[in-house]
C-alpha cells in the first residue's frame, strides 16, 4: 500500500513540485488547494496520466472547521496519512509595520500560523502511536524571514514564520516518543508565484546579489530538501530547522 502524503497549498510553486517529487517516490498524494482548484485539478491530472495517484481536495485551512473536513476526507479516501507537508501560505502587499492595521495581522497569522497547526493537530491525531497510528512525519515549511526579519516589507509574514520555528521543535519534543518525526524547511528567495502576493513579481531577481550564492532558488530545490526530511533517510532527523536559502 502506497504511503499517503497531504500538502496543503499543494497546486502550485513548492506545494506542486513536492508533489510531483512525491509520487516518483511512490506515495499517493492529496493536495489542498483554497482557491486554485484548476491548477490543483490540472496538476492531479498530470500525475494520473504518469501513473500516480493523487486527488484535489478544497480547503481553507485558516478555518477550524474545514481543516477538520480535509482530514476526515483523506479518512474516507486513504484510510490514513503517512506525512503532513505544512505548506500552505500568504503574503500580504509590501510594507512598513507603521501601515499594517490589525486585520492584515490576522490574516497573515490565520493562514501562516493557525493552519499550520490545525493541521498538526489532525495529522497527530491519526499518526501517533498512542492513538493507535503507525508514526508519521510533519514537515513545516518555514522561511529563512524567521531569521532575516524581513524589514519593510514582511515582518510580519517573517514573525508567522519564527512562530513556525518554535513550533517545530516543541512539537518534535512533543510527539517523538509516538512516532512521528517534525522538521521545518527554510526557504529563501524562491523563483514562485508568491512575490506576486507581495506586489513585487520580479523580486528574485532584485535581491538575489544579496544572496551568497548569487541567485535565487527553484521550487525543485525546496522540493529536494522536504522529500528527503519526509524519508527513512532522514529517520534521525527530528526538531530540524533546514535552510534552504543560498547561504543567506
Amino acid at each position: 500500500m502506497r504511503k499517503v502524503m497531504l500538502i496543503t497549498g499543494g497546486s502550485r510553486g513548492i506545494g506542486a513540485a513536492t508533489a510531483r517529487l512525491a509520487v516518483v517516490e511512490g506515495y499517493a498524494v492529496c493536495i489542498n488547494y483554497h482557491q486554485q482548484s484548476a491548477s490543483a485539478e490540472a496538476l492531479v491530472a498530470e500525475i494520473k496520466a504518469a501513473g500516480g495517484e493523487a486527488i484535489a481536495l478544497q480547503a481553507n485551512i485558516a478555518v477550524d472547521a474545514e481543516v477538520e473536513q480535509l482530514f476526515k476526507a483523506i479518512d474516507r479516501y486513504f484510510g490514513r496519512i503517512d506525512v503532513l507537508v505544512n505548506n500552505a501560505g500568504i503574503l500580504e502587499p509590501q510594507m512598513r509595520l507603521e501601515q499594517m492595521d490589525s486585520a492584515r495581522l490576522q490574516r497573515v497569522f490565520a493562514t501562516n500560523v493557525f493552519g499550520s497547526f490545525a493541521c498538526a493537530r489532525e495529522a497527530v491525531k491519526r499518526m501517533s502511536s498512542d492513538n493507535g497510528g503507525q508514526g508519521g512525519v510533519i514537515i513545516n515549511l518555514s522561511s529563512i524571514a524567521a531569521k532575516l526579519g524581513a524589514p519593510a516589507e514582511y515582518i510580519d509574514y517573517a514573525a508567522a514564520k519564527g512562530a513556525i520555528d518554535s513550533m517545530t521543535l516543541g512539537l518534535a519534543k512533543e510527539v517523538a516518543s509516538q512516532g512521528i518525526r517534525v522538521n521545518a524547511v527554510r526557504p529563501g528567495v524562491i523563483d514562485t508565484e508568491i512575490h506576486a502576493s507581495g506586489g513585487e513579481p520580479d523580486r528574485v531577481a532584485r535581491v538575489s546579489a544579496s544572496v551568497p550564492m548569487g541567485r535565487g532558488g527553484s521550487a525543485q530545490e525546496v522540493a529536494e530538501a522536504i522529500i528527503w526530511l519526509a524519508s527513512d533517510k532522514a529517520s534521525y532527523a527530528s526538531g530540524a530547522l533546514l535552510d534552504i536559502s543560498g547561504g543567506r
